[in-house]
């Protein structure tokens, strides 16, 4: 079969590879489409495991079932967890599945920018998920990402109302922004650098759209009655966003950390200012449980979280390096997904 080897985010290579065989209680599936997420470009995080074949944003079709897999059919049309978690754990038994040990070492063989994967067993049981009718298979793709969001959300108390401010307007920008939407969040704000990122922002319900470069604190108060945001959502890992949601946040609101910072990067806090006086929470969220993925396959399928417009590119397996080139640019794209069986 064909893969999309990485190497850099400058050299991915297709590659053959043989079709990986199955053992008990596993599947096959065969990848129809496959997202290429933020992370799968942050070089420092992926360089050191090269080469190898990435792709976790997974929709495709059952085309062979292990002994014992009673669950799932030949034919039947899946989304596909990589990460999944024991359930047993002390983290999983106080709902924090995706610090589960077992979760951050579970994966699909080899990845989802390849012709067929093999789901193991353990992801078999707790990480396949049947796509509905409604949904496309390039739509499927985006239950992994949406289920991140979920999390995220939830853990940062997102409610009706509250007025949210959206720092990048990349694809996870725009999931969050969709599902606050989804929540009757009240005034929604978005920032990024690139103008055709703001555009789609516009697009999907951002109110007010405000350049990075901007007062983006001044902006927010223009906009919000002279008052920061509740909630502050930093889906970008640039330093200078981190001290943009520090400034843009209202007493008694919160900033979730969505995307990660290159390593070693730090920054002051003032206890006094965002703790002690005003109430302010700052957080984090990893990942997506099992339970987050079937809700995601649910918002997608009764359009409450509108997908399918933000796909811009959909490339084959030979094109993949522009795709990690246009996902690393972060400029004139939203969601590129890779067609594996073009």
């Amino acid at each position: 079969m064909r893969v999309a080897m990485y190497y850099n985010n400058r050299d991915i290579r297709v590659e053959e590879m043989p079709v990986p065989k199955i053992g008990p209680g596993e599947l096959l599936i065969r990848v129809e489409a496959s997202g290429i997420c933020g992370s799968d470009v942050m070089e420092w995080y992926r360089i050191h495991k090269a080469p190898l074949v990435l792709g976790h944003e997974v929709g495709g079709e059952v085309v062979d079932v292990g002994d014992g897999v009673t669950r799932y059919r030949l034919g039947d049309r899946v989304s596909v967890a990589h990460h999944v978690p024991c359930n047993t754990c002390h983290y999983c038994l106080n709902g924090h599945h995706t610090m589960c040990d077992t979760l951050r070492k579970t994966n699909f063989d080899p990845g989802g920018f390849a012709e067929y994967l093999r789901v193991p067993r353990i992801n078999s049981d707790r990480g396949v998920f049947p796509l509905p009718d409604e949904i496309s298979f390039e739509e499927g793709t985006f239950t992994e990402p949406l289920a991140c969001v979920l999390r995220g959300q939830r853990i940062a108390r997102i409610q009706p109302g509250q007025c949210v401010l959206i720092i990048g307007s990349g694809i996870s920008g725009m999931l969050h922004l969709e599902l606050a939407r989804a929540q009757a969040a009240g005034r929604l704000i978005a920032t990024d650098v690139a103008q055709y990122r703001l555009d789609m922002a516009q697009r999907f319900g951002a109110e007010v759209v405000i350049h990075a470069d901007d007062d983006v604190p001044d902006r927010v108060r223009e906009a919000n009655d002279g008052r920061l945001a509740d909630r502050v959502i930093v889906c970008t890992g640039a330093a200078p966003a981190v001290h943009q949601a520090l400034d843009s946040v209202d007493r008694g609101g919160t900033v979730l950390f969505f995307a990660p910072t290159d390593p070693g990067t730090t920054i002051p806090i003032s206890i006094d200012k965002f703790f002690f006086r005003n109430d302010i929470t700052l957080t984090t969220s990893y990942a997506g449980s099992p339970a987050d993925h079937v809700t995601a396959i649910e918002l997608i399928r009764t359009r409450r979280v509108r997908v399918k417009n933000m796909i811009t590119h959909r490339l084959g397996l030979a094109e993949s390096s522009l795709g990690f080139q246009l996902v690393a640019q972060a400029q004139d794209s939203m969601k590129v997904i890779i067609e594996p069986q073009r």
